[in-house]
């Protein structure tokens, strides 16, 4: 839909380009909907478009729609109050910040910047372990499509 903003989208035209079953599709597309992502329109020529430009759509509005539960790599940091433990324990502070890391990262990542190839390779240092001859890793890269 990001790739094509101008036209109207069907369910099952989706889930086959997306490889995906058309009752999951519709699902999602109905979430989206709710949350004001899409723009559901009925009849003959109906279908579903972009509620907004795919650069005002974060990666993170999107989570929140589909997730019936507040944004969280553990379960005490998206609902606290939730572990037994939580009182108790030296390292959910440290989850929190990683969780806020990367909310504020899905935060600034758009629709839009999905559609776009994106090199994302991290080379590896070479690195002389102790005792050891040098080594040097290879590097990968990876493409999300």
């Amino acid at each position: 839909m990001a790739g094509d903003p101008s036209r109207v989208f069907s369910a099952s035209e989706l889930a086959t380009q997306l490889g995906l079953g058309q009752p999951t599709v519709s699902k999602v597309l109905k979430l989206l909907s709710q949350d004001e992502l899409v723009i559901s329109t009925r009849g003959a020529r109906g279908g579903y478009t972009l509620a907004r430009p795919a650069n005002e759509i974060s990666v993170a509005q999107i989570i929140d729609a589909l997730d019936d539960q507040p944004f969280g790599i553990t379960e005490c940091v998206a609902t606290p109050g939730a572990c037994n433990v939580e009182s108790d324990c030296h390292i959910r502070s440290n989850w929190q910040r990683i969780n806020d890391i990367v909310r504020r990262t899905l935060e600034d990542v758009s629709v839009a910047d999905m559609i776009r190839p994106s090199p994302s390779e991290f080379p590896l240092k070479r690195t002389v372990l102790q005792d050891q001859t040098p080594f040097t890793a290879r590097t990968s890269k990876v493409e999300l499509s």
